[in-house]
């Protein structure tokens, strides 16, 4: 029976690196069912003094399985297990730009960006377009963006972005950053930013940009869309096209810090209290066989909370193998967990 060993990419936070294996097991059987042999066991192993991811399968992965898991989060090598040798396998991931697209912007309160990229997994596996999740176009939806590490990853899988957040500071720095980088590439786009109005009434601001990984594509037409949107979650469904995000992704609040604005202009504190009230709208601009994923702190939100809203706006929680238990900690104030479900 086959055995593979995954080398886990050291994370810059400590914490995040002490967990990531207990995550990368349930992110495999999140890719499971799109394999072409099935997966027999996973387990955590260390050899030669380094913890490895092990998964057993029935028959040896085929090229197009490496080329899935290359796409694991916080994967680092992948390795054949012969003995107690480990062979070296090719790792082809999707992504379409240089990790610095994640890595350069450093701010407090930054997620993770193999969290990131572990909660887009899940969620896009979750829905109907898993199994070509990585070799098509589709389109990611934050609506809580701050300042864009979502966005920065659906690029990195050539997915077209939109973000929704209410903060002008994280609008105005994740729009210096985007810019400056995709000069800096020298990619081909075009960008255009102003006032956001809707019926003559000023929501906030907003950024459109069209761009394309190489001068060829960009020449051929083939471009992605990344729109920013600095306004109200609880508007995101007056701007997004109705059944158009094929994925919603997104970090809740934390706590008290975050909000939403009300017609009153007063904040919406309570996490769940925000959610109850944006969840329905997000569900209108996802499509049928879509996925929402989101991560929250089960310190301000309940799992059973989240399960009642995400319910009540029509949605099925996914449960079962890489779905369940991940609940994790991240400081004393925290402990992440994730949920998605399917439209």
């Amino acid at each position: 029976m086959p055995e593979y060993a995954i080398l886990i990419l050291p994370s810059a936070n400590r914490v995040y690196t002490d967990t990531a294996p207990a995550l990368v097991q349930a992110e495999l059987s999140a890719f499971a069912p799109v394999l072409s042999t099935p997966v027999t066991g996973t387990g955590i192993r260390a050899m030669g003094g380094v913890d490895y991811v092990t998964v057993d399968t029935s028959a040896p992965l085929s090229g197009t399985d490496l080329a899935l898991l290359s796409n694991i989060s916080s994967a680092y090598a992948l390795f054949e297990v012969t003995g107690e040798l480990l062979r070296p396998l090719p790792m082809t991931p999707a992504a379409r730009f240089d990790s610095d697209l994640l890595t350069i912007q450093k701010y407090p309160g930054k997620t993770n960006e193999q969290f990131t990229q572990f909660v887009l997994n899940l969620t896009v596996l979750a829905s109907r377009w898993a199994k070509e999740a990585f070799s098509t176009p589709l389109h990611v939806l934050d609506p809580l963006c701050g300042r864009g590490t979502t966005l920065n990853q659906a690029m990195m899988y050539g997915y077209d972005a939109t973000g929704v957040e209410v903060s002008a500071k994280d609008f105005e720095a994740y729009e210096r950053f985007i810019k400056t980088w995709l000069r800096g590439k020298r990619l081909k786009h075009t960008a255009q930013s102003g006032v956001l109005r809707r019926h003559r009434t000023r929501l906030g601001q907003r950024l459109e940009i069209e761009y394309a990984a190489t001068k060829e594509e960009y020449r051929a037409g083939e471009v992605r869309d990344l729109v920013y949107y600095n306004t109200d979650t609880l508007r995101t469904d007056e701007l997004v096209r109705p059944e158009s995000a094929h994925l919603i992704v997104t970090d809740a609040p934390y706590g008290v810090q975050h909000g939403s604005r009300g017609e009153d202009e007063s904040l919406a504190r309570s996490p769940r209290d925000l959610l109850a009230a944006a969840i329905p709208g997000w569900t209108r601009v996802l499509r049928p066989g879509g996925a929402m994923g989101i991560s929250y702190n089960t310190h301000v939100l309940r799992r059973s909370d989240l399960v009642d809203v995400l319910e009540r706006a029509g949605l099925t929680v996914v449960t079962g193998p890489g779905y369940d238990d991940l609940a994790h900690r991240v400081d004393q104030a925290i402990v992440r967990d994730v949920l998605v479900a399917r439209k």
